[in-house]
């Protein structure tokens, strides 16, 4: 791989693709429009372009199913502007070295800077096949974004994940598992002190979950955190002992646990009944040793744990999330990127995937 020679041209491609994207809204499960935006911007580079649903994907000329296979994924989504915007969330302005509008920094830098890197890339003899794929709705891990979209492509033997961390590469993520969890007593009138009262269950199970330590520990993430986040009863009278006694718990797991484990140990430890909402945002990392990771240490790129999730976490594959941006500004009122950020990003994309062909053809090599 050469280095790239007209990084001005494209980041200035980047850019007005980039605005192209702000100016279309597209909230969660409401991505046609930049759906058609991509793939008119896959024909324009004469890059033949595939779509299923709102996702939009596209794979290196010289494809070889023999090749290690690497995912470049980032979402075209976005969630909704809060009220403390104090412009137009659907007009890109660039000012004072940023490019303001909603999803420019969560995550439309990573996107045009990943697409930027796979259309240079994409005539080019690799020691590994490149799938480029802009998937919908991860801003809220819906089914019929990068999910569905997996069954659509090519075996995938590991991930880039553009998410806005700086460039530090995050090596693991928390996962997400929400519980409804419904204590059940006997409901009887108050003033005889009749029935066993759901509320006192709930607030036993409560009182050991805000006690208890899941006592596993990640190199790179917190320990599982858990927090209730709703309590309600259905009963609405102020006479009756209610019976029932909902309360929904959220659960942030670290790669030491699978949500199967933890949900064992509460069944385990809690009177209430316990049932998940889903167990699909799995927390995940990725190996020390695996190239990418490798590749990112050459490149200066540090590692961290991410407390946040992403695509990565309903990815079967080693996945590493990386990109241009700053998470802190991710849905912020007047969202904004560097316009240096992209730039930056296209270039360390490229430097990434420039030193991971060095280490494909290394253990290639090794191998021999």
């Amino acid at each position: 791989m050469n280095d790239l020679k007209n990084i001005d041209e494209l980041f200035s491609d980047a850019l007005y693709l980039l605005k192209q994207l702000i100016n279309i809204p597209s909230f969660s499960k409401e991505e046609d429009v930049t759906a058609d935006c991509l793939e008119a911007y896959f024909r324009k580079t004469n890059i033949k372009s595939n779509r299923f649903h709102n996702n939009v994907w596209a794979i290196n000329k010289h494809f070889d199913p023999e090749k290690f296979t690497l995912l470049l994924n980032s979402h075209h989504d976005t969630v909704k502007p809060n009220s403390g915007y104090t412009r137009d969330p659907f007009e890109p302005v660039e000012q004072d070295g940023k490019l303001f509008g909603l999803g420019s920094n969560d995550a439309g830098g990573c996107l045009v800077s990943l697409i930027t890197v796979f259309c240079s890339l994409y005539e080019a003899d690799l020691p590994y096949n490149l799938v480029m794929a802009a998937s919908a709705e991860e801003e809220i891990s819906g089914r019929n974004g990068i999910e569905i979209l997996l069954n659509e492509l090519p075996n995938i033997d590991a991930a880039i994940v553009g998410e806005p961390t700086l460039m530090n590469m995050a090596v693991a993520e928390m996962g997400l598992l929400v519980i409804d969890a419904k204590a059940n007593g006997k409901a009887g009138h108050a003033a005889r002190d009749e029935g066993i009262n759901a509320i006192n269950i709930a607030i036993k199970d409560i009182e050991w979950l805000n006690h208890f330590q899941f006592p596993k520990i990640s190199e790179w993430l917190d320990p599982v955190h858990k927090s209730v986040t709703s309590i309600n009863t259905p009963n609405k009278a102020h006479n009756v002992v209610p019976a029932e006694c909902d309360f929904v718990i959220d659960i942030r797991i670290n790669e030491q646990y699978s949500a199967e484990e933890i949900i064992d140990i509460l069944k385990k430890n809690m009177s209430s009944r316990i049932v998940p909402r889903s167990t699909r945002l799995r927390s995940t990392t990725i190996a020390n040793d695996h190239p990418l990771v490798i590749a990112g240490k050459k490149c200066g790129y540090s590692s961290y744990g991410s407390p946040t999730c992403s695509d990565k976490a309903l990815m079967p594959f080693p996945a590493l999330k990386i990109g241009p941006g700053d998470s802190a500004r991710s849905h912020t009122a007047d969202e904004f990127i560097f316009t240096r950020e992209i730039k930056d990003g296209i270039n360390n994309y490229y430097r990434l995937l420039q030193q991971l062909a060095i280490e494909i053809t290394l253990i290639k090599k090794q191998l021999l």
